[in-house]
């Protein structure tokens, strides 16, 4: 379980104190990822902090849909290839059975012995 802590993070120039359970690591890798957005755009200039931030979010929305979808197609691309394959290895152990087992399984007689 994780304990929720108090952690300061510096977003668009603005510090922000949360309480989070997150690894205070990863959170300022996220505000890192932030601020590099930022930092593309220009900054605030004639744009204000809001507006900029809210481009991010949009840009960072996009990302992610757009790895959804990625993944999505992975996943499918994987799905048919197992499928295909699994036919594949059927057909050929449907080949490569005996058209007949009878003929193939013939065991020898066995011989009684008078003992």
């Amino acid at each position: 379980m994780f304990v929720k802590h108090t952690v300061t993070l510096e977003i668009a120039g603005t510090k922000f104190r949360l309480i989070a359970d997150a690894d205070e690591q990863h959170l300022a890798e996220l505000a890192g990822m932030v601020n590099d957005r930022v930092a593309k755009l220009g900054g605030p200039g004639r744009a204000t902090a809001a507006q900029v931030l809210a481009l991010v979010a949009l840009g960072l929305a996009d990302d992610l849909k757009s790895s959804e979808k990625k993944l999505r197609e992975v996943d499918q691309l994987a799905r048919t290839t197992i499928t295909q394959l699994i036919a594949r290895i059927d057909q050929r152990l449907v080949q490569d059975q005996p058209s007949n087992i009878t003929e193939s399984a013939e065991l020898p007689e066995l011989q009684k012995s008078d003992s």
